[in-house]
Order: structure tokens, then sequence, then C-alpha cells
């Protein structure tokens, strides 16, 4: 690999993530900015607040207040909402939902998908607990993660999900013999899952740590052999 195609590929890897990052919350902070209405806080609304800025810098600052309020508006109903959901009501609620958006095609993967995902990272039910190996094959060993769940016969319920989709996977019944506990995580797992095996920060660290051997040759040695 040329100089140049090394050094785009090192920057690339740095500020990538950092670039996408930045771009989807500018469009979600467009998003909420334009779905809010400008007649709730607007520049002319913090003119007597702000009597020597001027109308664009207002404009923004109206922007900015609108998000917020939005967030904090989301975020108060969520926890209001919260207790109503653990009620039977509540899940009757949950459940109308669930049957309306699985009855609609292109509705249904991006609500179930979505589900999923939130379930699974911030969830009270801790449905992945602990991380293990599966030997799959002879020679041959996956991520997988500890379900909580026993079958009838004594099996470990344990979910494997595919990479870089973690939403989904498939739910093996397994003879405790077949799994190897790791010492990790389940946030360090799902890391390298998600990242399709390129994200295992720890094992990069410690390489790191440890050093790479350097051979040095002396070629002016090597001319005087020669001669």
């Amino acid at each position: 690999m040329s100089t140049w195609k090394r050094d785009f590929a090192s920057g690339l890897i740095v500020l990538g993530p950092i670039i996408a990052t930045l771009f989807i919350c500018y469009l979600l902070y467009s998003f909420i900015a334009n779905l809010t209405p400008g007649m709730v806080i607007n520049a002319d609304l913090l003119e007597p607040f702000l009597p020597g800025i001027g109308e664009p810098a207002r404009a923004q600052i109206a922007r900015l207040l609108r998000v917020i309020t939005f967030l904090t508006f989301l975020a108060a109903l969520m926890i209001a909402f919260g207790p109503f959901l653990r009620t039977k009501l509540g899940s009757l609620f949950e459940d109308l939902i669930d049957y309306g958006a699985n009855r609609v095609p292109g509705l249904r993967l991006v609500y179930n998908a979505s589900k999923t995902a939130t379930e699974t990272t911030i969830g009270e039910n801790e449905s992945l607990q602990t991380p293990v190996k599966l030997e799959t094959w002879k020679g041959f060993r996956m991520t997988a993660f500890k379900t909580g769940q026993i079958s009838e016969d004594d099996r470990v319920l344990l979910f494997l999900p595919t990479s870089p989709n973690i939403t989904t996977g498939f739910v093996l019944e397994v003879d405790s013999e077949r799994i190897t506990t790791i010492d990790e995580s389940v946030e360090e797992a799902l890391t390298r899952v998600v990242s399709a095996g390129f994200g295992d920060a720890d094992r990069a660290k410690a390489d790191l740590e440890k050093g790479t051997e350097i051979t040095v040759i002396d070629e002016m040695s090597i001319d005087r052999k020669d001669d």
C-alpha cells in the first residue's frame, strides 16, 4: 500500500466515525428543530431577553431552545408513561401497538428491530446476561450470550447474535459442557460482534503495550561482507 493510501486509511479510521456521528446528530437536530412549531419559541419572543443580539443569532438560539424543550418534554413523557406500561392496561396498550405495527409490512421490520435493540441495550429484563464462547463446529468458536433460561431437559438457552446486526440471531439450547465462560462484560462482547471482530479494544491495547519486534539490518556490514 502506498504512503498516501495508508495515511488516508489511518485518517478515515479515526475521523470517519466522528464525522458520521456529527452528521447524524445534525440531522436529528435539524429534524427536531423543524418539527417543533416556531410560534412557541421564536426570535421575536427572545428580543426582550437578548436586546443586543441580531435577529439571525436570535433565530438560531430559538432553534436550540426548541430542541431542548422538545427533548425535555419527550423525556418527561417517557418517565410519566413508564409506570402506566407496567400495569395491565399498559400491557394491553403495548400489545395493541405491537399488533398494529406487525400488520404493516415495511413498518414491521423497523419497529421490531428498534424495539429489540432498545430492550437489549437498556431493558430492565437483562436478557443478555453473560457472554460465553460456544464451539459450534470442531475448531470453531462463536460469541453467544446466556439468557438466564433453561430448557425442559436442563439445557442452557443462549442467544447467538449475527454480525454486525445484533437485533437478529438464533436461540440455541446447548449442553452446559459445551459453553466456555469468558472474562468479558456484555458491552465488550457486543462491541466485538457489532464491529465484525474489529472492535476488540482491550486486545489491541494489550498488543500495543506488548510492542512489536523490529529487526534492524546494518547495510554497511552487509556491503563489507560482499566485498
